[in-house]
């Protein structure tokens, strides 16, 4: 079975539904990410004596435990959530996971008042609604974006993600400043996570098919490029065959690779540069958001780049996941080795590489995170969900090694020594990547009754030429 784009089935001209839905998810995980974010940005005046608003004598290890409890709750819904998505339909599931997660918000302040355990436990909960969100959005991506689009339109959605963190981390010291205090990052994520999935449950819909408002010639077009089937809700997850594909284990292999390093940089870098450098990052909300920026427009820099690659036939699909996934592991890699020799003298070479070592991360967004649904249109929620639950536990093992190895945090051959150590991880988990990974249509995607030698070959074929136009109508798009 093929997925070629004929004449009939030519781009439709101009913005789409496709494109609102991308909207809505791009909107969602900036929401989402509220929710996951505020705690760390809220955990500094929470225990610091401020005007106007309530303060804890929390010590190190109590706020150690708070920030890190989100992520026992968030690999254990992992897999669940794909499967609920699958089954129940991922509207349903991330509408819902976004509301509760709102409400858990309004809690927090009234939870602080009993204690960090108090907290610990929302944070938990907090991290099993979240645990739904990229199982949910893949779910939904493998349904409306056209393999001719994959790049920009799910890089788009993701750079939420980035976005997300950098407007709290900008936002928050207004807010704390202001009469609402720190409760206030609270009451607004939570409001503004109810009012996201008020607009999602309207607006949203699980396929084309389904979605009001929507032409019949770009459903025919997004249908004939996705490669997901219409009864997948009903076929079983083929998880035998998912653990024996070794190009499932190379995308494995990237998923933790790039969390161990991001969440290497996200939880210990302000450390660093504050105890080695002797520069306060979190007193300086531009300086702690600008790499989260610097990713997210990179994102909107890559995609476009990698799709127009694909589409000319310049390259095949396997080739660009690879390609941009080594610029997004290796490149960070160099620039923490650079940064494990900058001294307090060199802050300004020392905030350049830090930007640079998140920054071109973007690459990543063009190769695992989409390679899910190259690999299965049809299974690519429950994929995601076994990934990013063990990947989500390389981020509870990062900062756990970095405190094994920094017993004096003002020593910068203890932090190099992490940051050879993450370096090495890129490394290795990259090299995996580019050994097994492939980005065409697995044969476990479809049903078992599909003729496994005409699928098998409309993979193949798939990655190394369907994706290019095969009209001049087509070439315009």
């Amino acid at each position: 079975m093929g997925f070629e784009p004929s004449e009939d089935k030519a781009r439709p001209g101009g913005l789409g539904v496709r494109h609102w839905q991308a909207v809505l998810l791009f909107v969602g995980m900036m929401i989402n990410y509220f929710q996951r974010v505020n705690i760390s940005a809220a955990i500094v005046p929470m225990t610091q004596s401020t005007a106007g608003a309530p303060f804890y004598t929390w010590d190190t290890s109590d706020k150690s435990l708070i920030l890190s409890s989100f992520f026992w709750g968030y690999v254990v819904s992992q897999v669940p959530a794909g499967l609920l998505a699958k089954r129940f339909g991922a509207k349903l599931v991330l509408g819902l996971a976004t509301a509760i997660g709102g409400i858990l918000c309004f809690f927090h302040p009234i939870a602080a008042k009993s204690g960090w355990q108090s907290i610990c436990v929302l944070r938990v909960l907090t991290g099993l609604v979240q645990g739904t969100v990229y199982p949910c959005v893949h779910t939904l991506l493998a349904k409306w974006v056209p393999r001719t689009e994959r790049g920009l339109l799910t890089t788009g959605v993701y750079s939420g993600a980035q976005f997300g963190t950098a407007v709290i981390l900008v936002t928050s010291g207004f807010i704390f400043e202001s009469s609402m205090g720190w409760p206030g990052l609270f009451y607004l994520s939570g409001g503004l996570s109810l009012a996201w999935a008020l607009l999602f449950f309207w607006q949203a819909a699980n396929e084309p098919v389904t979605a009001s408002r929507i032409s019949k010639g770009e459903v025919e077009y997004i249908e004939s490029l996705t490669g997901s089937n219409s009864s997948s809700q009903s076929m079983p997850v083929p998880w035998m065959s998912i653990f024996r594909s070794p190009a499932f284990y190379g995308l494995l292999a990237a998923h933790c690779g790039f969390t161990w390093g991001f969440y290497t940089l996200l939880t210990e870098m302000p450390t660093y540069m504050s105890m080695v450098l002797q520069l306060n990052v979190k007193s300086n909300a531009f300086l702690s958001s600008l790499p989260y920026f610097a990713m997210g427009l990179l994102c909107f820099v890559v995609s476009p780049i990698s799709d127009l690659l694909i589409n000319r036939g310049t390259i095949s699909i396997t080739t660009a996941r690879k390609l941009f996934n080594s610029i997004g592991q290796w490149g960070p890699m160099a620039c923490l080795i650079g940064l494990g020799y900058m001294t307090a003298d060199e802050k300004t070479w020392a905030i350049l590489l830090l930007t640079l070592a998140v920054g071109i991360n973007a690459g990543c967004s063009c190769g695992y995170l989409i390679n899910h649904i190259d690999l299965s249109p049809n299974f690519a929620g429950p994929m995601m969900g076994v990934t990013n639950g063990i990947a989500g536990v390389t981020s509870i093992i990062a900062p756990l090694v970095v405190g094994a190895i920094v017993s004096d945090e003002e020593d910068p051959s203890q932090w190099r020594m992490v940051f050879f150590i993450t370096g090495g991880i890129y490394l290795v988990c990259n090299t995996i990547f580019v050994i097994f990974g492939k980005a065409t249509i697995q044969i476990w995607n479809e049903p078992p009754s599909t003729s496994s030698t005409m699928t098998l070959r409309s993979h193949q074929e798939n990655d190394s030429k369907s994706i290019v136009p095969t009209s001049d109508k087509d070439i315009r798009y």
